[in-house]
């Protein structure tokens, strides 16, 4: 499979036919192989136009939706970046492209180790893939200019918007009946609001179901 060909069709085909103008996230998709954060089973199925399962309950997400939420959270060169549910780093990588840091969590140590190894072997020198709870996030290097949230969320933990900056963006899909939704958190002054961006249906993260989560 010639899978620079893949990788502009995708490009051109899912992110640039969907809003997503920002040359700086266009590039980042651009330049990433996705193939490389994948199994040798799933390499041929790295550029489709919908979610892959890289472990239990975690995802690659599908392009355009991630791309349209890293536009989305207005990721700036000097920004410090936080990434919930690294799994095999791809997401983490892409915002790597374009802010000064990115710190990644995952609860589960085989993935963990696993997106260590991929950002390593693309270079990410400023990424750090780390073991924990996704749902505290991580504290210790807030506050965080960005947080991205890489898979759907029942309800929004205070725990995280609690780690954003002044400024800071968070953003995520609100999983709900029927459709789900990409959301877009701001917090300006202390005080956090949300907007709606556009339709979205990913896999619900299993740590912020409904039944485990709790609302800002």
């Amino acid at each position: 499979m010639d899978f620079a060909l893949a990788r502009r069709n995708m490009v051109e085909g899912q992110i640039r036919t969907n809003r997503v103008t920002d040359s700086m996230v266009v590039d980042a998709f651009d330049t990433l192989p996705r193939e490389a954060f994948v199994s040798d089973a799933q390499k041929n199925l790295a550029y489709i136009d919908e979610d892959l399962i890289v472990g239990d309950g975690r995802i690659l997400m599908e392009p355009m939706v991630a791309a349209r939420l890293i536009q989305a959270a207005a990721v700036q060169e000097t920004d410090i970046a936080l990434v919930i549910a690294a799994a095999t780093g791809f997401e983490a990588a892409v915002i790597a492209q374009i802010a000064s840091a990115v710190i990644a969590i995952e609860s589960d140590a085989e993935l963990q180790k696993a997106a260590t190894e991929h950002v390593a072997e693309q270079g990410a020198e400023t990424v750090t893939v780390l073991n924990g709870d996704l749902a505290k996030g991580h504290p210790g290097q807030a506050p965080y200019d960005v947080i991205f949230i890489n898979g759907a969320v029942a309800q929004l933990p205070a725990g995280l918007t609690d780690q954003l900056a002044d400024g800071g963006r968070l953003v995520y899909v609100k999983s709900q009946p029927g459709v789900g939704k990409a959301m877009l958190a701001i917090k300006v002054d202390g005080v956090v609001s949300e907007t709606e961006l556009f339709d979205a249906s990913i896999p619900t993260l299993p740590e912020f179901s409904s039944a485990t989560g709790f609302s800002l």
